[in-house]
């Protein structure tokens, strides 16, 4: 009966092509899928394709468009409920028209006002959150007024940098003056885009003060949002500091952040070194934190139920640890700060030990999915994001692994407690290095894709840290947060010091192997999409059907092993660009922020820092501007004065300026200040026959050469002009003011 109604009839000639009993084979699968109750987490998947469909369409999407969808998709699943293939068609297009509405809906719910230019003005706003940093404090301000900027217009929040903030604590009213800037789109199409996160937050601006800051009496006290934020982020800075004077130095910054997420203490050497051992995961309250978390809370209830024979034979023990659990994540996850990667962590804690709670497995691809429904539709925009990508993607992998452990553990301890012991012992590191392999190559693409870069000795860091962090680390935690409030504390902060000090050693003596940090070309769309599929066949099903998973994933690796790299990087408003020479290295020419010019060599695959010597040494500049032969032949021209247009308009191939070129300019390929306000962030690749440009804002263009181009004159190296090759200084925002990305921590 299930195989019947799993497929429709066919209606038509076989298919030539399939295998013997191929239909069969089939069929015989998708029964088991449907006896296995696999058909459910498709729905947490088709609500994700339809997420993605509204954040690849221009402009906003009316809400009765997709809403008309949903409705109708769900009565036509209502009409076909007897029939379960058409039933689970219209399911799916019911999903995903729910995933395109929960776009909508976010995006009409979250939208705030954004400067629109540069600003220098006196801001007034109540402080929310406040993060220490090495070089002052970053303040999250919830804006009341800024001088010159109508309130229809002025931000929701602005994230401003302080020199000195001491005596500043969340919660106050300040005054004082700020250079504020429109949150920056990405640096490349393809690449991490803080405006939209951004504005997902509220924060409408961000830059620095200026001048002193002053705390003012407020007309009238905050909100209750405000002040609840205001507390707990006070809360959170005291404890911060309270552990990292206790344990010192670099590892008290780590401690702290393992703790209360605050990560401005730690030091920029570490954060390098852990990422080289591929531990950073560690420092970011997430997954791996919050069940270690739950984990402590459900043993401590579990064991001190245990000691109470009457309560241990007469009530629900299990079920009562984890409400114990859930309660305890839960404060844990607001007093973290209720970060978007700490809240999707909660939720999949709590529907985990709502399984419990229900005599259900609490590690089902089910319960995932259901996780990932709740996740996506309070947050669509975080299925974009690296962070639900690989805990998901993770998650997911070794979930389908289980089984397999399963059957290699043996069915009952035999020999002596010491064989015992030692079998335990090896069952517990091959579980480690297992799940870390296999979390490891889930998670692989998604960090070629965002990072561009691979750690392959992230195994044996992995192995080495994940066991002081999970049996010390996180337990003495928990347990220094229970004495907290008694004043007891400072001893079990630096006893888990001593742990944290032998991850960092750990990670020192990884992260300096040779080759420990690969930085890889930026993963194309297509590989992206063809590897996530095959991670989702590998994953869902329960039948043979995931052998099907080898086809998608092969093709996707080919994309990756054979990556298009772009010929010429530009920055959003012109002031600088990265052009491949003949040697088919970048050159940089302009004024590039030191952090667009490492997004740019990273998306590249170029390991060079942004101040490296060797960046400079194909471009041939001067006052006016540079020139750079490129790979093809082709000669670019970056034009920094007028005077430059009339010579390089009549024999480069390709002008890149931020100024406007005059009507005059007869070169192949213009790309001006005009062009760049439209679009943004630009890059161009060079083809025989035509020049393929792509912008943040408006996609890909795609014009063929002009026939100018085989008139115009060859730029020799005797026709060069005597132009002095000279550095050029970088500037652009202040190192302080940079919008790091969240999502990279994550």
């Amino acid at each position: 009966m299930a195989r019947a109604v799993a497929l429709p009839l066919s209606t038509g000639a076989p298919l030539i092509w399939a295998p013997p009993d191929g239909w069969g084979w089939l069929s015989r699968n998708l029964s088991m899928e449907v006896e296995q109750r696999r058909l459910f987490p498709w729905i947490a998947i088709f609500f994700g394709i339809g997420i993605v469909l509204f954040f690849q369409a221009d402009g906003q999407p009316a809400l009765w468009a997709p809403m008309g969808a949903f409705a109708l998709f769900t009565a036509a699943a209502a009409t076909f409920r007897r029939n379960l293939a058409a039933f689970s068609v219209m399911i799916a297009l019911a999903a995903l028209f729910a995933g395109f509405t929960a776009g909508v809906v976010r995006t009409r719910s979250v939208a705030a006002p954004a400067l629109s230019r540069l600003v220098i003005a006196p801001v007034t706003g109540f402080i929310e959150t406040i993060e220490d940093r090495e070089s002052g404090k970053r303040l999250l301000l919830r804006v009341t007024g800024i001088k010159g900027v109508a309130d229809s217009d002025r931000p929701e929040r602005v994230r401003v940098s302080v020199r000195s903030g001491e005596g500043l604590s969340p919660g106050q009213m300040i005054a004082g003056t700020a250079r504020l800037l429109p949150p920056p789109q990405a640096a490349w199409p393809g690449g991490y885009d803080f405006a939209r996160d951004a504005s997902f937050k509220g924060i409408g601006a961000v830059g620095s003060m200026v001048g002193p800051v002053r705390r003012i009496d407020p007309p009238e006290g905050p909100d209750w949002s405000l002040r609840m934020a205001a507390r707990v982020d006070a809360a959170r800075n005291a404890l911060t500091e309270r552990i990292a004077s206790a344990i010192g130095g670099a590892a008290g910054g780590v401690g702290a952040a393992l703790v209360t997420g605050k990560r401005g203490l730690i030091p920029e050497p570490t954060n390098d070194v852990l990422r080289a051992a591929g531990i950073y995961h560690i420092v970011s309250i997430s997954g791996l934190h919050m069940v270690l978390a739950a984990g402590t809370f459900f043993w401590i209830a579990r064991a001190l139920l245990a000691l109470a024979p009457s309560a241990a034979l007469l009530w629900p023990v299990k079920k009562i640890a984890a409400v114990a659990a859930m309660i305890g994540a839960t404060i844990y996850c607001v007093f973290s700060g209720s970060d978007v990667a700490t809240e999707r962590s909660l939720i999949m804690t709590l529907v985990m030990f709502g399984a419990v709670l229900v005599d259900r497995p609490a590690l089902s691809i089910r319960n995932l999915s259901m996780a990932a429904l709740i996740v996506l539709a309070r947050e669509p925009e975080a299925l974009l994001g690296p962070s639900f990508q690989m805990s998901f993607g993770a998650v997911a992998a070794m979930m389908a692994l289980v089984p397999l452990m399963h059957t290699l553990k043996p069915e009952g301890p035999s020999g002596g407690i010491v064989a015992r012991g030692v079998l335990w012992v090896g069952q517990a590191m091959l579980g480690l290095v297992t799940t870390t392999l296999v979390a490891s190559f889930a998670t692989a693409p998604f960090a070629a894709y965002h990072f561009q870069g691979l750690n392959p000795y992230g195994l044996v860091g992995n192995a080495l840290a994940l066991p002081l962090v999970s049996l010390i680390v996180m337990p003495s935690a928990v347990l220094g947060v229970i004495a907290y409030p008694f004043g007891l504390d400072r001893p079990i902060w630096q006893f888990m010091g001593l742990a944290v000090s032998q991850v960092l050693e750990v990670s020192a003596w990884v992260g300096g192997f040779n080759g420990s940090t690969l930085v890889v070309p930026a993963l194309g769309s297509a590989a992206l999409v063809l590897l996530s599929l095959g991670l989702i066949l590998v994953s869902v099903p329960a039948s043979a059907l995931r052998w099907l998973a080898f086809a998608p994933a092969g093709l996707g690796l080919a994309f990756a092993a054979t990556p298009d790299r772009y010929d010429v990087f530009i920055d959003r408003d012109g002031a600088g660009a990265a052009i491949r020479g003949k040697e088919g290295r970048l050159s940089l020419v302009g004024r590039p922020s030191g952090f667009v010019a490492e997004q740019w060599l990273r998306a590249d695959g170029d390991a060079r820092s942004a101040d490296d010597e060797s960046l400079r040494q194909e471009a041939k500049c001067d006052a006016a501007g540079c020139v750079v032969a490129a790979a093809d032949g082709r000669w670019v021209a970056f034009v920094q004065d007028f005077a430059a247009f009339e010579e390089d308009c009549r024999r480069a191939t390709v002008i890149v300026t931020r100024l406007k070129a005059p009507p005059t300019c007869k070169a192949p390929f213009v790309l001006d200040g005009d062009a760049l306000k439209e679009r943004g962030a630009a890059t161009i690749r060079f083809s025989p026959k035509a020049v393929e440009l792509r912008s943040v804002r408006k996609g890909r263009e795609v014009s063929s050469w002009s026939v100018a181009e085989t008139h115009r004159t060859e730029l020799s190296s005797a026709q060069e002009p005597p132009r002095r090759v000279q550095p050029v200084p970088e500037q652009d925002l202040p190192e302080e003011d940079l919008p790091a990305s969240d999502e990279n921590e994550n």
